[in-house]
């Protein structure tokens, strides 16, 4: 009989080399290994020949970068999308798009199983088990970190380094960064190690070296840069007047905000499994995009619209952190925020200084700003009488007066 096929989501770190060889010995499978290019740049380096010495039987490296632009990054700007009002999604937003490969390669091989190195106290398991039971239900997930037998064989880092080196494989692990990283197109996150300790200040010179992606505000260039993004019906086209593809886009404000020291986040945010965690994350051409998106839409787009999208945005945000990304409310949301967006048109003009992004000016054919009707000065058009406003505020201050008719003042 043919062998079990497992597709793996490999990275070439010790962790899924170990889990590579484990479930080959353990399943008695053949393992195909899957790793996204989502923009992790060099990590990718000599990865296919390292997956084939580690025992795997196939590898699949797909660039997914403009995928991951346009069809993930862009819709969920478009969203305003901000977890616990800091939290840009980066790490997120990444997992359902590699699960979704994952299942495709598995149809295609005729896997039975997907796996992944996830830990069972992370939100990443969630992420990918979600996005498999809603796209490939009768496909099983093994997860090893969740197996007691796993657990049992490999208590520490030590016990797989020794595992490692006992089978052969090529692992770099070392005390040098002791902290983990993940990186892609749209941020770089750090955690664990050092930054367990919330009082650790990641700010400090002396760990400086840590960053990847952007320099520190304190270093950035003392002149200032101007930079203007075009947009139409909510997505950004162009930078600089340089018409650019999502993918573009991204690595072009990912070069500017890194040069400006922009995007740096550090927080304790609130896992999907229960606890607090510390992640400390590079975002600098996020930040400029979300910042200039929310300032296109201010100039265009219709109040109500605008109060009712910003009314979902902490739900959106929870969805996508905690992998709901292909669940039907989600995908309603996104209708409703498709439809808010197709006015979202014109230029913003933003400001770039040592880790600040500014307003620097704001313009669209379709602008429902009208300086006659605002101007402290006489209407021209007579589309504003002043004097109305006493009627409107006397029937807003009805319910109040009978309120405090009833209650007596409060507050005063």
């Amino acid at each position: 009989m043919a062998k079990e096929k497992i597709v793996l989501a490999y990275s070439g770190g010790l962790d899924t080399s170990v889990i590579l060889t484990w479930l080959k010995e353990t399943y008695d499978a053949e393992i195909i290994t899957f790793t996204a290019d989502i923009g992790q740049k060099e990590e990718l380096d000599g990865l296919e020949e390292k997956a084939i010495k580690t025992g795997a039987s196939k590898v699949y490296i797909d660039d997914l970068r403009a995928e991951f632009a346009k069809d993930f990054i862009f819709p969920m700007f478009q969203a305003g999308a901000l977890y616990e009002g800091q939290y840009l999604l980066g790490t997120s937003i990444a997992r359902p798009l590699i699960a979704k490969r994952m299942v495709e390669i598995a149809r295609a091989e005729g896997a039975t199983a997907i796996a992944h190195g996830a830990t069972g106290k992370g939100n990443d398991q969630v992420r990918f088990e979600l996005t498999a039971a809603a796209l490939a239900p009768d496909i099983k997930v093994i997860a090893p970190w969740r197996d007691e037998a796993f657990r049992n064989a490999f208590p520490g880092r030590a016990e797989m380094i020794a595992y490692a080196e006992k089978h052969g494989i090529n692992v770099q692990a070392s005390a040098a960064k002791p902290y983990s990283m993940d990186r892609n197109l749209l941020h770089i996150s750090f955690e664990s190690g050092m930054l367990e300790d919330p009082w650790f200040d990641s700010s400090a010179d002396d760990v400086q070296d840590m960053y990847v992606l952007s320099v520190s505000p304190e270093k950035a260039p003392d002149q200032a840069e101007y930079v203007e993004l075009d947009f139409e019906a909510g997505n950004c086209v162009a930078v600089n007047g340089q018409k650019m593809s999502p993918l573009e886009v991204m690595e072009k404000l990912n070069e500017l905000g890194g040069k400006h020291g922009i995007g740096r986040v550090d927080m304790v945010e609130n896992r999907f499994v229960g606890m607090k965690s510390r992640g400390v994350y590079e975002t600098p051409g996020g930040t400029i995009l979300f910042t200039a998106h929310r300032k296109m839409e201010s100039l265009t787009m219709d109040r109500d619209v605008m109060h009712l999208r910003d009314s979902l945005i902490s739900k959106y945000a929870s969805l996508v952190y905690n992998g709901f990304w292909f669940a039907p409310e989600r995908l309603a949301i996104q209708a409703l925020v498709n439809e808010s967006q197709k006015n979202v048109t014109g230029t913003v003009r933003l400001k770039l200084y040592k880790g600040n992004v500014m307003a620097a000016g704001l313009k669209s054919p379709v602008s429902l700003y009208n300086p006659h009707i605002a101007t402290m000065e006489a209407d021209p058009t007579q589309a504003y009488d002043q004097g109305d406003a006493t009627g409107f505020i006397r029937l807003n201050a009805l319910r109040l007066k009978v309120s405090s008719g009833v209650n007596g003042a409060s507050g005063v």
